[in-house]
């Protein structure tokens, strides 16, 4: 009981931050410690990488048959691109200094297609994360 809340509160965390770090204007801010062309690209990737897992992890007690888990899966990945999309058109539309871009939502859906496959291949029954004796 304790880790369904627990994920949940971590999915809804995730959600704030990435929206938060996508939002918020780091302009005078000294980000330059990691000076990696296209960086932001591995960052974007990243986020909706996590915030795939998080969420069927969040649901999970809704997955007991394949049908479910599917359903969910594909759910959360439509969620995540759709959510990565509207934050580009508040960033291209909303900020003063963030600028939306096509190639972060790229990212973003390429992330969140892996964060699907993943968790897919962790939860299919060849692969299951609980140990068989």
């Amino acid at each position: 009981m304790l880790s369904k809340v627990l994920y949940r509160i971590l999915f809804v965390s995730w959600l704030v931050f990435v929206t938060f770090s996508s939002l918020f204007s780091f302009d005078g801010e000294d980000t330059s410690v990691i000076n990696i062309p296209n960086f932001d690209k591995f960052v974007h990737f990243t986020f909706y990488f996590v915030m795939v897992i998080l969420g069927v992890l969040a649901v999970r007690e809704y997955l007991k048959t394949p049908m479910k888990f599917l359903k969910v899966t594909i759910y959360m990945l439509f969620f995540a691109i759709l959510y990565g999309i509207i934050i580009e058109v508040l960033q291209y539309t909303l900020t003063v200094n963030r600028q939306g871009d096509i190639l972060d939502a790229l990212a973003n859906t390429l992330g969140a297609l892996l964060g699907m496959l993943v968790v897919r291949i962790l939860f299919s029954k060849k692969w299951s994360l609980k140990w068989k004796h």
